[in-house]
């Protein structure tokens, strides 16, 4: 019997990438900016004009290691902690700076943002501001019948 999991929407997508790009104009920063899904794949990206080109697979990686990772991941990464290189995985793909944010409902992963082109702090507090559009005050799918917060799933085979 196929299975069923929640996962992003493009809907939800275009209003993380319409977050961040605020945020990100109100620093006064260019942005790249990646959304995945729950299969970690790329349901949305947008480089705004002036961002970095060098940061475009950065904010895409960013949003993959969010999505495939523990929050723990940068600390145990670490010189003499037991995942030191594994940023050097996956065709060096796995980026354990700041940037990048795993989208949770009720201790499940549905997919992540990747941020890039500042700062570490400013790509957290761009990737922040996308994760806020999330908000359950923010979400209008919610049913009467569901948790506060708690998205529609969609159904994938």
């Amino acid at each position: 019997m196929p299975r069923s999991y929640e996962t992003l929407t493009l809907e939800d997508a275009k209003r993380m990438v319409a977050a961040a790009e605020a945020k990100a104009a109100s620093i006064g920063q260019s942005y790249n900016i990646a959304v995945v899904d729950a299969a970690g794949h790329l349901l949305a990206f947008v480089r705004q004009d002036g961002a970095l080109i060098g940061s475009i697979d950065l904010a895409i990686d960013k949003a993959m290691t969010a999505r495939l990772s523990t929050a723990e991941l940068a600390k145990l990464s670490q010189p003499s902690e037991p995942l030191f290189g594994i940023d050097h995985s996956n065709a060096g793909k796995v980026v354990i700076f700041g940037g990048g944010i795993p989208v949770m409902i009720d201790g499940r992963i549905i997919g992540a943002i990747g941020t890039s082109a500042g700062t570490v702090e400013q790509d957290i507090a761009v990737a922040e501001a996308a994760l806020a559009a999330l908000s359950p005050e923010s979400d209008t799918r919610r049913s009467g019948a569901g948790r506060s917060g708690q998205r529609q799933a969609s159904t994938h085979r």
